[in-house]
């Protein structure tokens, strides 16, 4: 898609001799020159933006070859036809005015040339917290902004594909070091390249006290609740079909769950990466401490000479009578507390007390009690739903919402649910009954809905499908 649609010499200027100069240009142009504005630019306004910014660079930046003129006019005017041939920049007429603006194709590269050249790639803090946001923004208005969950993966990709090139970028610079043959310049690579740009602007991110990672567990936990939560995946899915993001429903679900495993999936298996990091700057250092310690040659002989130099001040007694009484006192040495081992404090006593007797309250246990059957009876499960219409079907194969008595609360937690069978619990319950809109409405007192129809799979479908879904 990227070489099909881009011009086939567009890469040529930035692989000619004169590749610093045409980078250093587009990027002026893209950014001062074109900047927001709306409309082209007047080709005579364009040739003198390239004159001006050519003027800093010499003749030797700017030739990519002999023929290139040296008069700053023509010059610029030949810089001018090389962005031109190679197919950044389009020249129409408007109303007889010559006009120019960047290729469209063109555009895109050279914003994503930019963005590289901002650095805003070795950003840990806003790719993990665009994530957080857009993926918040979401779950919270799913039927609005069912855009922003694609924005989120997107996201993610970025994110981990950026994590995987600084750890590239670190085994690259490595093999850079060991091969350099130079101390001085292995020692210059290592503190200002590796130090300063990567463990500095991105590695020594993770270790601090607010690191991006702290919003990790919140874009596990936020990812895991809306897999889990049928009627969140439903309306995402709704507003990807109503946005045109989709061809049908199944299709815009399907959408839905692979964004949502996808970034909960790189999220939780971000270990591995970090692991393979820190691998690196650990072997690194290691290796630089040693080159460090024995950065020197070693004097074999240095305890040889030591020696001979006592053995020559203690047979020079008289030599020695005539030289000033030192200044040390034998009595108080040099040292002061500061150098002193602080002796080992007594250890304390460890006092205890035994454990006072608790007595449970039964009115707490009961209350327990009453809080865990509550929550048993407004939890539907897939047996509970079974149950129920098994019940109410008997031996029928079909039976309509209307033609359903409600009992009570227990049956009412149950009806209220039999309408999303279909996706509930995964589709669990899909190879068993069918559910389908009719005409009319449900009005028992209860609820008051579109009315339904549930039909029993029969059971050699119902073991067809299990056989396809395995």
């Amino acid at each position: 898609m990227l070489f099909t649609h881009l011009a086939d010499d567009l890469f040529r200027p930035l692989a000619s001799p004169s590749r610093a100069f045409n980078a250093a240009l587009l990027l002026h142009l893209h950014a001062r020159v074109f900047g927001d504005a709306a409309e082209p630019l007047r080709k005579s306004e364009l040739l003198a933006a390239i004159g001006d910014f050519s003027a800093g660079w010499s003749q030797a930046e700017i030739a990519d070859d002999e023929a290139t003129p040296a008069d700053p006019v023509e010059r610029r005017s030949a810089v001018y036809r090389r962005l031109i041939e190679a197919g950044w920049l389009v020249e129409r007429r408007e109303r007889y005015v010559p006009v120019v603006d960047f290729d469209p194709d063109a555009r895109l590269l050279i914003e994503e040339l930019a963005r590289i050249e901002r650095g805003e790639t070795r950003s840990y803090g806003g790719a993990v917290l665009e994530v957080l946001s857009a993926l918040e923004s979401a779950i919270a208005s799913p039927a609005e902004r069912s855009e922003a969950l694609r924005n989120a993966a997107k996201a993610s990709r970025t994110f981990l594909g950026h994590l995987r090139g600084l750890a590239g970028a670190m085994r690259k610079l490595e093999e850079r070091i060991l091969r350099e043959p130079d101390l001085s310049a292995a020692f210059r690579l290592y503190f200002e390249e590796f130090v300063e740009r990567h463990l500095v602007s991105d590695y020594r991110t993770l270790h601090t006290r607010f690191n991006p990672f702290r919003f990790r567990s919140g874009i596990v936990r936020e990812a895991g609740r809306a897999l889990r939560d049928p009627l969140t995946l439903r309306a995402l899915a709704e507003g990807n079909l109503r946005e045109g993001r989709a061809a049908d429903k199944a299709a815009a679900e399907r959408m839905v769950r692979t964004d949502l495993v996808e970034i909960l999936s790189i999220f939780e298996g971000l270990d591995p990466h970090l692991d393979a990091v820190a691998e690196v700057v650990t072997r690194l250092e290691r290796r630089i401490s040693a080159a460090l310690r024995y950065r020197d040659p070693r004097d074999s002989a240095r305890i040889e000479r030591a020696a001979a130099a006592l053995r020559a001040v203690g047979a020079g007694e008289d030599d020695l009578a005539g030289m000033p009484a030192a200044q040390i006192s034998l009595l108080r040495p040099p040292i002061g507390p500061p150098q002193l081992t602080n002796p080992r404090l007594p250890r304390r006593i460890i006092e205890f007390e035994p454990l006072p007797e608790i007595d449970v309250d039964p009115a707490i246990e009961a209350f327990i009690a009453a809080k865990d059957e509550f929550r048993r009876r407004i939890t539907v499960t897939p047996e509970r739903i079974a149950a129920y219409l098994d019940a109410r079907l008997g031996g029928a194969k079909t039976l309509r919402g209307s033609e359903i008595v409600v009992d009570g609360v227990d049956g009412f937690v149950v009806f209220q649910r039999l309408r999303e069978i279909d996706v509930l619990f995964d589709g669990l319950l899909r190879s068993r009954y069918r559910v389908a809109r009719v005409e009319g409405r449900v009005s028992n007192g209860w609820l008051d809905c579109p009315d339904f129809l549930i039909e029993r799979v029969p059971a050699a479908a119902a073991r067809r499908g299990a056989g396809k879904a395995g």
